[in-house]
């Protein structure tokens, strides 16, 4: 039985090695199969996880590919905005080149001229607040070079008005001593001349800001009135009437110079822009509270926006500048403003009723004074007349007299022959005089002009080294 089991276990041995041997191989093979399905599953995880960062990749540049073209549009945006802008500033800057800087630099001249603003008054405050940055700087700039400029030429003006000045005056002290001697009436000519120039060089020094270069006594009312006509060159058509109730009514000696300056200028400005055959009435009144010298013209007058002008001129609101004055200067009233705001009397412009020009000069009572009855007064000065109501009813009285230091008496001078109803030019003589009248004449006009002129003696000297700016050397 046992060996019977032995060979059935050997014949199964040898019958179950081959299988046992397939059995073996199926397994390995089994088991590279578990492998391999190991690794696909690996590699399809491998691969789902590769897909799945290929997607997020994608998702990624696909976001990023809308980032950059919201981009690329906001680029384009603000290209878009910034050449719009730039166009704007282009035309901001041609508009303040072209057009706000010279209007602003127009306005600093003529305060009344409109300075445009920006062409784009919606937006680009930035810009506008640039640009208004650069208008002012420039206005700042050409302020401080008018300035420059202007005190420059005042500084010139300055010294070649004092120069002058004095050459002219040591001309009017050789030509006084002139005429003591030589009976000819072509030296009074010569004098009338020489006063016309010493007033415009009068003129010129004010303006530059210097002395006007006399010093005076205190000196009449009236005789101040013939002493500046006697520097203008149509004096023979001024015709002055004296309404004064105090006929030694004076002005006071620091302001008897600058009146006559500035009665000066009205009369010239009177009979220049009046026809040569018109009058040019004077009219002295006296008030209460100070005196008034009142000037018609039957000139061609004045327009609105001269009056008003001449009234910002006269009153000190407007500035004075050389290089504005024009070409040839008009200086009559910037020369009156000034010596109305510092000496303190006043002037005004307005229409006449002549159909000219009204100059009324103001002095208030404290640059009046009276002098002393001792003291004669011009043959030629108007004598008052007494029926003529005054100008003021109410104010501060006159002052009280003060002694003036008494002038040597003048030698009788034959009566000025009647003023012609035309004349053609200073200097000339009117049809149907004689040579004795004539020369009478200019003998009057030459006594008036020295009682006019009152101005203090002083010697004459050599010509020498200038004198300080500002001071007369006579």
């Amino acid at each position: 039985m046992v060996e019977i089991v032995l060979a059935l276990l050997a014949g199964a041995a040898l019958t179950a090695g081959p299988l046992l041997w397939s059995v073996r191989r199926a397994v390995r093979t089994a088991r590279a199969a578990t492998r391999r399905a190991a690794e696909t599953d690996n590699r399809a995880q491998g691969a789902e996880v590769r897909a799945r960062a290929a997607e997020h990749r994608a998702r990624t540049g696909e976001e990023r590919a809308r980032t950059a073209e919201a981009r690329a549009h906001a680029a384009e945006a603000r290209h878009t905005l910034a050449e719009a802008r730039y166009a704007a500033a282009v035309r901001e800057s041609t508009h303040l080149a072209h057009e706000r800087l010279p209007a602003a630099a127009t306005a600093l001249t003529h305060p009344r001229t409109p300075v445009p603003g920006p062409l784009d008054t919606a937006g680009g405050e930035e810009l506008h607040r640039a640009l208004d940055a650069v208008l002012a700087a420039a206005v700042r700039a050409a302020l401080a070079e008018r300035e420059r400029t202007d005190a420059a030429a005042r500084a010139a003006l300055r010294g070649a008005a004092s120069k002058i000045q004095a050459l002219l005056i040591q001309v009017r002290s050789l030509l006084e001593e002139v005429q003591l001697s030589v009976d000819d009436p072509r030296l009074l000519a010569l004098d009338f001349r020489n006063e016309l120039t010493l007033r415009r060089v009068q003129s010129l020094a004010v303006l530059s800001g210097a002395w006007p270069g006399m010093t005076r006594e205190d000196s009449p009312l009236a005789e101040l009135c013939v002493g500046a006509q006697s520097r203008v060159a149509g004096y023979a058509r001024i015709e002055i009437t004296n309404h004064l109730r105090e006929p030694r009514l004076a002005v006071a000696a620091r302001a008897a110079e600058p009146v006559a300056i500035a009665l000066a200028e009205i009369l010239g400005n009177a009979t220049a822009y009046s026809h040569p055959e018109t009058r040019v009435v004077v009219a002295i009144e006296q008030g209460s509270s100070g005196a008034l010298v009142v000037v018609d013209d039957m000139g061609v007058g004045m327009e609105p926006d001269q009056l008003e002008r001449a009234g910002d001129l006269l009153d000190g609101q407007a500035e004075v500048l050389l290089t504005e004055l024009g070409d040839p200067p008009q200086a009559g009233f910037a020369v009156i403003g000034l010596l109305c705001r510092q000496f303190g009397f006043g002037c005004r412009v307005e229409p006449s009723p002549y159909g000219g020009v009204r100059a009324i000069l103001r002095l208030p009572a404290d640059l009046l004074t009276l002098t002393d009855p001792a003291a004669p007064l011009s043959a030629l000065a108007p004598r008052p007349i007494t029926q003529s109501a005054p100008v003021f009813d109410a104010g501060d009285a006159l002052p009280t007299r003060k002694r003036r230091t008494p002038r040597v008496p003048q030698q009788d001078a034959p009566s000025p022959l009647p003023a012609p109803a035309s004349t053609t030019g200073a200097g000339t003589t009117p049809a149907g005089t004689t040579p004795d009248r004539a020369r009478s004449a200019w003998s009057a006009l030459q006594s008036g002009t020295a009682a006019g002129r009152s101005a203090v003696d002083r010697p004459a000297r050599p010509e020498g080294p200038a004198a300080p700016e500002g001071v007369e050397t006579p």
